[in-house]
């Protein structure tokens, strides 16, 4: 399957070291679909999680359809996530451990449904993300030092 990415979270790889990653599908109503497809969604603050023995999205902000009128839903509402009994409780277990927490990665099309990435994260600590720029940084001036000879 081919995959389109739609968007990305940008504050994810940033604040959080992703351990392990899983892939959802994710209930839409069909004016969210066309407002995703005019790729009108933002992911920076959105975070998943479990409630009532099901998983769901909260934060995600997809902007009404213009030409929805009535149809529209709440573009900040908790989305449900489609996951079965098992890896819930798969991720139930990794959660409860001390620091980890369920983040969305990216939300993209595979074939024609929309996904969602989730990756289970520690949170950095702020030496962490100076020594992630740095590392970055000390890459960025090797390629351009070799790209020079």
């Amino acid at each position: 399957m081919n995959k389109k990415i739609i968007a990305t979270n940008p504050v994810a790889k940033r604040n959080y070291s992703i351990t392990d990653t899983v892939e959802a599908g994710i209930v839409l109503t069909g004016t969210e679909i066309k407002s995703i497809r005019n790729g009108k969604i933002n992911l920076k603050d959105s975070y998943a999680g479990i409630k009532n023995g099901e998983a769901y999205i909260f934060g995600m902000h997809i902007s009404p359809y213009e030409q929805g009128n009535i149809f529209n839903k709440d573009p900040m509402r908790d989305r449900k996530l489609l996951l079965n009994k098992r890896e819930i409780n798969k991720l139930v277990g990794l959660i409860k451990q001390k620091g980890y927490t369920l983040v969305p990665i990216s939300l993209y099309f595979s074939g024609n449904y929309i996904k969602v990435e989730l990756g289970i994260g520690k949170g950095k600590k702020l030496y962490d993300k100076r020594e992630d720029i740095s590392k970055k940084d000390a890459e960025l001036r090797m390629k351009k030092q070799s790209e020079k000879y």
